[in-house]
């Protein structure tokens, strides 16, 4: 990989893997975030400003080649509300230092589907959240096709790995419960296949994308592991951490409707829940063909997360 001055918005665990992986790289980094916090090692700067301000942002990217938008408002029911400004000014960020706009993106926009998911399925959300995230891609496309900016996005299913987080992974909330010996409530089917993702494939893959010219102006979906089921990932990662073996009481379906009307989350998560209702794939022949990137070994990535999420749950 060439070097590369880079910013990137958020230390979240795929900000914090990007700006990591290009340092390491030879890049210089720049971590942007309302706080001023991010990985502590060579190569990178951390600024605290507030990203949805332009012209702040405009002027921290000055002489960036690359922007790479990993943020992530706190909650889903933030969205709405902070999502517009924030990618809006990383958008006209881009585009006022000239900088290339890589952003860390999600299946919701593809809504419910019968195949998996490839980059040229069209986009038929389902709900506001995925709404949200395809107006967000044809915000960035026609500013690429207008040849004021050049945008790509890197649609990531549900994370796994040892960084991420039980705010940001339904399958880290499960495993929270099981690793730590607790019965595990579950919101929909755990017996249908799904696609779950590696965070530090999804840092490569985003960098794969800041240095591939011909990757730019389309969406890419990062490579991700084999159809393995809810049941199935516990089940691996208790054995491997030694854990007894998961017990699942799923949630009936009206009881988390009816939950949605006094805890918002509820009501934010029932709107993404089809992905548990049926196979949930993905296609990512075509990322590996013109990026070169391969998922990870999955038992490589269920051994290094079964001892990072075990001693999170025990601790």
């Amino acid at each position: 990989m060439q070097s590369q001055r880079m910013v990137v918005v958020g230390a979240g665990p795929v900000g914090s893997a990007v700006a990591c992986r290009a340092a390491e790289q030879g890049s210089s980094v720049v971590v942007v975030t309302r706080s001023g916090r991010g990985p502590d090692i060579d190569g990178v700067r951390h600024i605290a400003l507030d990203a949805t301000d332009r012209a702040a942002l405009s002027a921290a990217s000055a002489g960036a080649d690359v922007i790479v938008n990993c943020a992530n408002p706190g909650s889903y029911q933030a969205w709405e509300r902070e999502w517009p400004p924030l990618a809006a000014a990383i958008l006209g960020a881009a585009e006022d230092v000239g900088a290339v706009l890589v952003t860390l993106s999600n299946l919701y926009g593809y809504g419910p589907v019968d195949a998996p998911m490839t980059r040229h399925m069209l986009l038929r959300p389902s709900d506001h959240k995925g709404a949200l995230r395809a107006r967000m891609w044809e915000d960035a496309r026609v500013a690429h096709e207008a040849g004021r900016v050049r945008a790509t996005e890197a649609r990531a299913s549900d994370y796994i790995g040892p960084t991420a987080p039980t705010a940001s992974s339904i399958l880290a909330r499960y495993a929270a419960a099981t690793l730590a010996g607790k019965p595990a409530t579950v919101f929909s089917d755990p017996d249908q296949p799904h696609a779950w993702t590696a965070v530090d494939d999804i840092a490569a893959t985003l960098l794969a994308l800041a240095q591939n010219e011909q990757a730019w102006g389309s969406p890419w979906i990062v490579p991700s592991s084999p159809p393995t089921t809810v049941r199935g990932v516990l089940s691996e990662l208790s054995r491997l951490s030694g854990a007894p073996a998961p017990r699942l009481r799923t949630l009936p379906r009206p009881v988390v409707r009816m939950g949605g009307w006094v805890v918002p989350i509820l009501r934010e998560l029932e709107g993404v829940l089809y992905q548990f209702d049926r196979p949930f794939l993905v296609d990512t022949a075509e990322t590996t063909a013109v990026l070169g990137i391969r998922a990870t070994p999955w038992p490589t990535v269920l051994a290094e997360t079964a001892v990072a999420w075990r001693d999170r749950a025990v601790g």
